[in-house]
């Protein structure tokens, strides 16, 4: 299965506060483990929601942009990893491991959560549906080997 890890904003996050050298090195290690252990499938860290848009659908169909930050929000992302597991507990497990900063005196939280596959979505992805995803992953790997 694969999950979606996405790491929690903070204060610090959201002020743009650079991690240390110290935990730089510690994440690349981690992720170097997840690498080895064929669970990174990708991954990024984002920058603080000021520097973020939003765009509001309304069920009429008007979109609205917001520009960031949104102070309102207490749930905002700071970063995500894509990972290949067998299981939800291999995920628990191995975000058991992820490397926290030194001196953090903010509780900080990861979710995981599974993504979706052609499988989840029964009869209504049909076979020309499916063909389309197929040819959409196939053209992004070889646009991902070119690189």
């Amino acid at each position: 299965m694969r999950v979606l890890v996405i790491i929690k904003a903070n204060k610090a996050s959201e002020t743009g506060q650079m991690p240390s050298e110290k935990l730089i090195t510690e994440m690349g290690k981690f992720n170097e483990d997840l690498l080895k252990a064929g669970v990174l499938l990708g991954g990024e860290g984002l920058h603080p929601s000021s520097k973020g848009k939003r765009v509001v659908c309304s069920p009429s169909g008007k979109k609205t942009v917001v520009d960031g930050p949104f102070a309102e929000t207490k749930e905002l992302i700071a970063g995500f990893w894509i990972w290949k597991v067998a299981s939800m507990q291999e995920a628990v497990d191995w975000v058991r491991r992820v490397p926290m900063p030194e001196g953090e005196t903010e509780e900080s939280t990861i979710e995981i959560r599974p993504i979706f596959e052609a499988e989840d979505f029964g009869a209504e992805f049909t076979a020309e549906e499916r063909a389309r995803e197929d040819r959409m992953r196939a053209e992004l790997e070889a646009r991902a080997a070119k690189k």
